[in-house]
């Protein structure tokens, strides 16, 4: 009785020409039916190695798609294997929202080696015309062309990955006509409106908030993140280490994305004064903590309410937070001290100005 071969060693057989053949399974094709390579040698044994040298050289096969398996599956299985364990909560979130709110939706149930460039691009003008779920009557019901572009590079990289793999050929994404990568426009405040700006923002306890923001140009998740600790009122240098951004309804403390944003800020002698002032105010390890609770910092979503009330009251054009940056570098070299002096009256104004220092 022939002895049984051991599985995977391959089909090594005599051919009628003498040499000895074997063959392997090296990976499988669009349909999943698998490829096969073969090996010759003078001898059974030199052909047995020569097997095990090849498949050493290309390494395990990857499987073949499942039969049936939907865009839907591949990208659950894609988000939560590959990609989230790398990603930070809120970029978690963006990732999240786009599969699970627009691209499973639309093109969940489509089988992932028929999904064609077709599919994809007439799921790209469906987002572009009624692709909101939420706000319609306030933003119209078509998505922006950031988010559709979003959407794309997220399809893109699964299915990349989908190609590597080898379920299936090709990248249907590649080629893809999209929106234009339109830069959003910032709105710069004038020295003026800046004034009025800081006038109201002492009326609603937010001064000494804004005017740090507007003298050093942090970004919103590192000003409200900053600690008494990180600030040495001797030398003036404010440590910038951390940052706070909401994610699944609560508040992280994180370090910054890149090693630059760890940096030291000197800040100006009469913000300092300022800041010493308003640090009898506080009893918190937090420079802005939280009107409910002193251990946690201010929640990032409230500033941004309470500056568009600010910028309402104080009759100034409406601007984002990060908007604010701004004029840090657009007046820094315009001797931007003036900002922390006493504004003076402001002409054809209806504004009744008061003293900001």
């Amino acid at each position: 009785m022939a002895k049984r071969r051991k599985r995977g060693s391959g089909s090594v057989r005599l051919r009628k020409d003498g040499r000895w053949e074997d063959r392997a399974v090296t990976g499988y094709d669009d349909k999943g039916l698998p490829k096969t390579r073969n090996v010759l040698a003078k001898t059974k044994s030199e052909c047995v190695q020569k097997l095990k040298d090849l498949t050493a050289s290309i390494g395990k096969p990857e499987p073949a798609a499942k039969p049936g398996m939907t865009l839907g599956q591949w990208l659950d299985h894609w988000y939560h294997s590959c990609k989230k364990p790398n990603l930070r909560p809120n970029t978690q979130m963006s990732y999240e929202q786009r599969i699970y709110n627009y691209i499973i939706p639309a093109l969940g149930d489509t089988p992932l080696d028929k999904l064609t460039q077709n599919d994809l691009q007439q799921f790209y003008t469906d987002l572009k015309q009624n692709g909101r779920i939420k706000n319609v009557g306030h933003y119209g019901s078509g998505l922006s062309d950031q988010t559709v572009r979003g959407c794309h590079t997220t399809l893109r990289s699964a299915l990349e990955m989908a190609v590597s793999k080898k379920l299936i050929a090709r990248n249907p994404a590649d080629g893809c006509r999209l929106p234009p990568a339109k830069p959003r426009e910032m709105q710069v405040l004038t020295p003026e409106e800046v004034q009025r700006l800081l006038i109201q923002a002492r009326e609603d306890s937010c001064y000494e908030l804004l005017l740090l923001e507007i003298a050093t140009g942090l970004r919103r998740g590192e000003l409200l993140a900053l600690q008494w600790d990180d600030l040495n009122f001797k030398t003036g240098t404010l440590r910038v280490e951390r940052q706070v951004h909401r994610a699944k309804g609560e508040l992280i403390i994180s370090q910054p994305k890149t090693k630059a944003a760890n940096r030291t800020i000197i800040l100006p002698a009469p913000l300092l004064g300022v800041i010493k002032e308003y640090r009898q105010q506080v009893h918190s390890c937090w420079m802005f903590p939280s009107p409910r609770k002193d251990d946690l910092p201010l929640d990032p979503a409230s500033v941004r309410k309470r500056l568009t009330t600010i910028l309402e009251r104080a009759g100034c054009k409406h601007i984002r937070f990060h908007d604010l940056r701004h004029p840090y570098v657009k007046y820094k070299a315009k001797n931007f001290l003036n900002f922390f002096a006493v504004p003076e009256p402001i002409v054809n104004c209806n504004y009744n100005p008061i003293l900001v220092c």
